[in-house]
């Protein structure tokens, strides 16, 4: 039960996070889903509904985090996936708190563009340290995380070299292949305690 509840609070986390960036493309006003960045939404008046989204997605990232800990599959690798999953809500977290959004603040040290090459990084490591104790459970699962490590791999970078015409758009495709990771790991842990519970 305890792995079924918290499988379903990362499912939570990552549909929270979506929901709170469609409701935000509503409800700015001017703003241009394709060019402006979530970052964009989580700037002004309407920075808390991103807010909300945002914590919610960390909750969710931290939950498989202690579902990772809890049913520890075995190696160094997995025990740095941990720890990059516990980084990456952490990160996540702080963009949140923050509410800095890199929108030419010129207020103390600015840190989201750092705690953006965090979260890339931190995804990275996530795909590809559990992949292989995925493995020792399933086959589809370790197979889907590499897929989704690589394509993290190759597609996270191109963001920073992207016009601001279209980056809006590109990002949001990003968080589409994070949340893919991280829901990846919670349909194992749900469908491992629903067998344990029969």
């Amino acid at each position: 039960m305890f792995m079924i509840l918290l499988g379903w609070i990362v499912i939570a986390g990552c549909t929270a996070l979506a929901a709170a960036i469609l409701i935000a493309d509503v409800a700015v006003p001017n703003h241009d889903w394709i060019a402006d960045t979530i970052s964009d939404l989580g700037a002004g008046r309407y920075e808390f509904i991103v807010d909300i989204g945002l914590y919610s997605y960390s909750i969710g990232i931290l939950s498989a985090a202690l579902l990772s800990a809890h049913v520890h599959l075995g190696g160094k690798r997995w025990s740095i996936g941990i720890f990059a999953l516990l980084i990456f809500g952490l990160l996540v977290f702080l963009i949140g708190a923050r509410n800095e959004y890199g929108d030419a603040d010129s207020d103390g040290w600015v840190i989201h563009q750092y705690l953006v090459y965090g979260v890339g990084a931190a995804v990275l490591v996530i795909a590809f340290t559990m992949a292989k104790g995925l493995k020792r459970a399933n086959d589809r699962y370790a197979y889907a995380m590499r897929g989704l490590g690589a394509l993290w791999m190759i597609s996270a970078p191109v963001f920073f070299f992207l016009p601001t015409d279209i980056d809006g758009l590109y990002e949001r495709a990003l968080g589409v292949i994070s949340g893919a990771i991280l829901i990846t790991l919670a349909i194992f842990f749900i469908r491992r305690g629903c067998h344990l519970a029969a």
